[in-house]
């Protein structure tokens, strides 16, 4: 019986590069915030303490992840000692399976090395749009909604749908919701872009092979000090209505709902889940604030590509992604990276195509 030691797979240390990895120099740096944090006179600057507090917290973070990680690789090398001196297959095949799942939490910790732009740890504002396909691409988009819900699921991220709005036979027309969570708009963005379906029609009596679109946009969803900056009351058209669920049904018996549109850039955001109107009126009003921010570097033409990316019609040759069902393909344009498995990419199974989306990205910035 061969020890698993000497398997490919089998990680003599955790990876070193890049500064997540770089332990010692957090732990310090850990050490100097903790001291500033328990000066006197911190809470005199309230916004200044709770950014204090927040970069503690992001590196207690690191440092817990890392010696969780380092903790696990030394229990799965005893256990593959005792192993090979008992020939015990059956503690072999635990080891496999935890250095299985240990190398996934290893190549997690890696893509925050690759996450160093100025709101990549933040959250998200993510919206879905159909495209050209009609209730093809509607159902598409509603597919798409489940996939990303899933995936944050998996990456323990919190979603908070702020608004959906239904197709006429199936499907929906548009949804946006908040990605809450470390990281959640760093990964986010790899997803920003048209996503293009090709699959048998569920919709089509005749079994024709039909393509639809989706647009997603990826913004990054403001800190209290980001957004501290006022919009005028004249710059806005507000609305009210009655939320509505699937098929037209009454969520509220209120008007609760609130759309905003920023009468200068004809941008509208809308709310519609919340249980008030001022409460809906909140979330609409940080969401436009961020999509305000968001144009505001976009006047920067260097930091178009960064932060939205080009953008396109939701139709044919835009797309950054294809989901061809019929032939078990899916294939990121971008970065050519593919799989057969459609079945659990639709389930939520993307951090492959971010990964390579960013990684993709650095050495288009380093070239």
């Amino acid at each position: 019986m061969t020890s698993l030691r000497s398997s490919r797979s089998w990680p003599r240390r955790l990876p070193t590069p890049g500064p997540i990895f770089d332990v010692d120099s957090k732990r310090a740096r850990l050490d100097q915030l903790q001291r500033e944090a328990s000066a006197p006179g911190l809470w005199d600057d309230p916004d200044a303490a709770k950014a204090l507090l927040s970069q503690i917290a992001r590196i207690e973070d690191d440092v817990k992840t890392y010696e969780s990680l380092t903790a696990q690789l030394e229990d799965l090398q005893t256990l593959d000692e005792l192993a090979e001196s008992e020939g015990d297959q059956a503690a072999f095949d635990e080891v496999r399976e935890g250095l299985g799942t240990l190398r996934k939490k290893v190549d997690d910790l890696e893509v925050r090395t690759l996450l160093g732009g100025e709101h990549d740890e933040g959250d998200a504002v993510v919206s879905l749009h159909s495209g050209a396909g009609g209730t093809e691409s509607q159902d598409w988009t509603e597919m798409l909604l489940r996939m990303y819900v899933r995936w944050a699921e998996r990456c323990g991220y919190e979603v908070e749908l702020i608004d959906r709005q239904e197709g006429e036979e199936a499907g929906l027309k548009s949804a946006t919701f908040l990605l809450k969570g470390r990281f959640a708009y760093g990964k986010m963005r790899a997803e920003h872009g048209v996503h293009r379906l090709v699959r048998i029609s569920p919709f089509d009596s005749n079994k024709r092979r039909h393509t639809s679109f989706a647009g997603i946009d990826v913004v990054p969803l403001l800190d209290e000090a980001d957004a501290d900056f006022e919009i005028p009351e004249s710059d806005l058209r507000i609305d009210v209505y009655r939320s509505s669920g699937p098929g037209g049904q009454s969520v509220n018996t209120t008007d609760s709902a609130v759309r905003i549109t920023h009468l200068p850039t004809n941008l509208v955001v809308t709310s519609q889940n919340e249980r008030s109107q001022l409460q809906n009126r909140a979330v609409c009003m940080r969401v436009l604030k961020a999509r305000l921010a968001e144009l505001m570097r976009q006047e920067h033409a260097q930091k178009l590509e960064e932060l939205r990316g080009e953008r396109k019609g939701i139709d044919f040759g835009s797309q950054i992604r294809s989901y061809v069902l019929d032939d078990r393909r899916v294939k990121d344009v971008r970065t050519g990276v593919e799989t057969s498995n459609t079945e659990a990419v639709l389930d939520g199974d993307i951090d492959q195509f971010i990964r390579a989306f960013l990684e993709w990205r650095r050495a288009g910035a380093t070239a």
